[in-house]
């Protein structure tokens, strides 16, 4: 096993093994050859979210593309939390934001949801999953996010899995003016009387829900309520301190 550790990685869908070998070329080969000018005989670091990370030796290369040859393994793969991310989609630049913190956060799955102040129309799905690449590729975790397809949020909710709980983060408040808890003692009070250890982060759009999707999350035997203080926070800053403070409290930070 070797215990070089390459600057660049490289997400590939490649089965990893001791010496096998492929061709990297379209976007990552004219990265790897146009970019970052690389030469026969450098390496990279390769990973595909099944195998860890191998180290990879480039032993051909042409106008953007390389063929490589595999050498040896630098990290196992090892379990993630399983963590969602529901969020109602926002403009381009802030989306590519939200995706990319998700990603860098730990998110297991993202997936836009619409709801009725949602103002974006149309989702592309292959620019939000190579954002979530590349974040993948920059902050060394080993896997990618699965990415997918916006869902209403009314139909989401109606075909919630049972062994998932909803961590609804509501910056109205509570219901009644009922106090809510923050975060960590509200996964910790929901873990102990349901005994589920699943959870998804549901965001909603710029505006907040509605009155009436509020009432219709809150209503939902999985979902837990939560706030993320005292201030009303953009969608995107939501976001990440409320990924921020789950991994905090129940994920891989602790």
């Amino acid at each position: 096993m070797s215990s070089a550790n390459p600057n660049i990685r490289l997400f590939v869908e490649n089965d990893l093994s001791e010496e096998a070998g492929f061709l990297i070329d379209g976007h990552q080969g004219h990265y790897l050859m146009n970019v970052m000018r690389m030469k026969e005989g450098e390496v990279v670091a390769l990973f595909n979210g099944r195998d860890g990370e191998w180290m990879a030796r480039l032993e051909k290369t042409g106008k953007g593309r390389a063929e490589v040859r595999v050498l040896g393994q630098i990290e196992e793969q090892s379990p993630e939390p399983d963590l969602w991310y529901l969020f109602a989609p926002v403009k381009r630049a802030r989306l590519d934001y939200m995706v990319e913190k998700a990603t860098e956060l730990g998110a297991s799955l993202i997936w836009p949801v619409m709801t009725r102040r949602t103002n974006v129309d149309r989702v592309k799905e292959e620019r939000l999953r190579a954002n979530a690449i590349e974040a993948a590729e920059q902050c060394g975790r080993l896997t990618v996010p699965e990415i997918r397809s916006p869902v209403k949020l009314e139909r989401v909710l109606l075909d919630w899995p049972e062994d998932r709980l909803i961590l609804f983060c509501d910056e109205a408040g509570g219901e009644g003016g009922q106090d809510i808890a923050p975060l960590g003692i509200a996964v910790k009070a929901a873990e102990e009387k349901t005994g589920l250890d699943k959870w998804a982060i549901l965001i909603g759009p710029e505006g907040g829900f509605t009155p009436e999707e509020r009432h219709m999350i809150r209503q939902h035997p999985q979902s837990v309520a939560v706030t993320l203080g005292p201030r009303i926070l953009r969608a995107d800053t939501a976001a990440v301190a409320a990924l921020a403070l789950w991994q905090c409290y129940a994920g891989d930070w602790q």
